[in-house]
């Protein structure tokens, strides 16, 4: 363990990683369910309300419950309590709805070790989808990042030991097939947040990537770690660039899943810079300065993905990079105007030290095609552009392969984190030309996301690749849905679905 972290095992970093594997998943009959206990029921927002409640639409409405989505009301009752929880307009009602109303309905219980529920039993929703989604959705919606805390904070909840499923006899085999998936996906989720949450100080580049080595030792990935020496070595001035000016070493790491029988060859790369003061061009003492720990959430991302992928015995190898360091003002930074020689030889001319992240980003996109993937994923928060544009609940997608980019849309609306097509406008490349280098780091005032995205384009040649700019959906300000405030851990679920369908683009 580096000594830039004061944790006895950097798994310490990530409780989620253990603390997900400790809940307990019961699927069970309506026989089987145990008497006394908080049951959270569906309630559409029209139609029939279930006659376990007792109430009548009326009656309920009375307590302001209209039964839209992620709407909850507590009925404490003698014999175990009831919970209304809102699934909105039945023709509308889907797996994501489903995951929304269970991340509702686990924080209105936060007293309750065991959520049991009915949800799952929606009969318009796949039996196994459904599992997965209520799993996923309890587990995203209890979620807290206790690991620094001395103590527990008054009115925080009690730690969650065991989801219950409550569904007819003839869903119990695809809920209970969903459900396991789901909670391997919640945890992939939940490991990424815990990256983003750790602070900067302790989650330095040598401490991501020592995370990453114990991921792999339990996780079954191989993992390589190449420190500022082999950096050099290697010629990979854009990651040496940014970290100029840091007291911490970088770090790039080499992630590597192979399963038995292998159908494709995916590409992943996260831009992992554990904490982004701007460098020279420092950025102002704002909020979103505060959050810029989680300017790792890309590498996060990649990092949860691939640990969960043996577990779900995906067919598709799996190459990925983590770009990491921090990027830090100091005598020794790099300077506006300097140039950067990358891996592939191409240089950079550096006007904006802010737009760090492409620079690191250039030299994994390299590697990545230099492994001959079939396809390239990278995953990072590169601009305040894309966010302006869309918001903090839609990642930027933009790519030079419509196959790859479409199976990235179907892996985005299975898992609810969206994303919205943004175009590889190649009018735009001429504002990165520069006078004294083979490109400049940034470009004009307008459309910030895009000429990002030509600047990463550059590395990538013609190997089908897509660029998720997940500068928006990082965080959430407040509990929404199955994003609770802080880290979102978005990315995650995407790319594990993603590489499990993943195929060849044109094959």
């Amino acid at each position: 363990m580096s000594t830039d972290t004061p944790s006895s095992d950097p798994l310490d970093l990530v409780p989620s990683a253990a603390a997900v594997r400790a809940v307990a998943l019961d699927v069970v009959a309506p026989a089987g369910l145990e008497p006394d206990v908080t049951l959270g029921v569906p309630v559409p927002s029209e139609g029939d309300v279930p006659a376990v409640l007792g109430l009548d639409r009326e009656q309920l409405a009375r307590w302001g419950f209209t039964g839209r989505t992620g709407q909850t009301l507590v009925l404490p009752r003698a014999e175990g309590t009831l919970v209304a929880v809102g699934t909105g307009v039945p023709k509308e009602l889907d797996a994501a709805v489903l995951r929304d109303a269970a991340a509702a309905y686990a924080r209105a219980v936060p007293r309750d070790a065991v959520v049991t529920t009915t949800l799952a039993d929606t009969p318009a929703v796949d039996a196994e989808d459904a599992g997965a989604a209520v799993v996923e959705g309890v587990l995203l919606g209890r979620y807290r990042y206790d690991a620094l805390r001395s103590e527990t904070p008054p009115g925080a909840g009690v730690p969650l030991e065991r989801i219950v499923l409550v569904v007819p006899e003839d869903r119990l085999g695809g809920v209970r097939r969903g459900a396991g998936r789901g909670k391997v996906l919640a945890r992939a989720a939940l490991v990424s947040r815990d990256l983003a949450s750790a602070p900067g100080g302790l989650l330095t580049a040598v401490a991501l990537a020592d995370v990453a080595v114990r991921l792999g030792e339990t996780e079954g990935f191989d993992v390589e770690v190449f420190d500022r020496a082999a950096l050099e070595e290697m010629g990979c001035g854009g990651i040496l660039g940014v970290n100029a000016g840091s007291a911490h070493e970088p770090r790039l790491v080499r992630l590597a899943y192979r399963p038995g029988t292998s159908r494709a060859h995916l590409g992943l790369v996260g831009k992992g810079i554990t904490y982004d003061s701007g460098g020279i061009s420092l950025k102002p003492s704002d909020a979103m300065h505060a959050a810029m720990k989680m300017d790792m959430t890309g590498a996060g991302a990649v990092l949860a993905a691939v640990s969960v992928l043996r577990e779900l015995d995906v067919a598709v190898s799996v190459t990925a990079y983590l770009a990491c360091t921090d990027n830090m003002p100091s005598g020794t930074a790099t300077m506006l105007g300097d140039v950067l020689t990358t891996r592939s030889g191409r240089t950079i001319e550096v006007v904006n030290t802010d737009a760090e992240g492409r620079l690191v980003m250039s030299d994994a996109l390299a590697l990545a095609v230099e492994d001959g993937v079939d396809a390239v994923v990278d995953v990072a928060t590169l601009t305040g552009a894309c966010l302006q544009a869309l918001g903090m609940l839609t990642a930027g997608l933009i790519g030079n392969n419509e196959d790859l980019q479409r199976q990235v849309e179907l892996a985005a609306a299975r898992t609810d984190e969206r994303v919205w097509r943004l175009p590889l406008d190649r009018r735009y490349r001429s504002q990165l030309d520069s006078q004294v280098a083979d490109i400049k780091n940034l470009g004009g005032p307008f459309a910030g996301a895009v000429t990002a995205a030509l600047f990463l384009a550059e590395w990538v040649g013609d190997t089908p690749w897509a660029h998720l700019d997940i500068a928006g959906p990082m965080r959430s300000e407040h509990d929404d849905a199955w994003r609770t405030a802080g880290a979102t851990g978005f990315g995650a679920r995407l790319l594990v679905d993603l590489a499990a369908d993943f195929q060849t683009p044109g094959a």
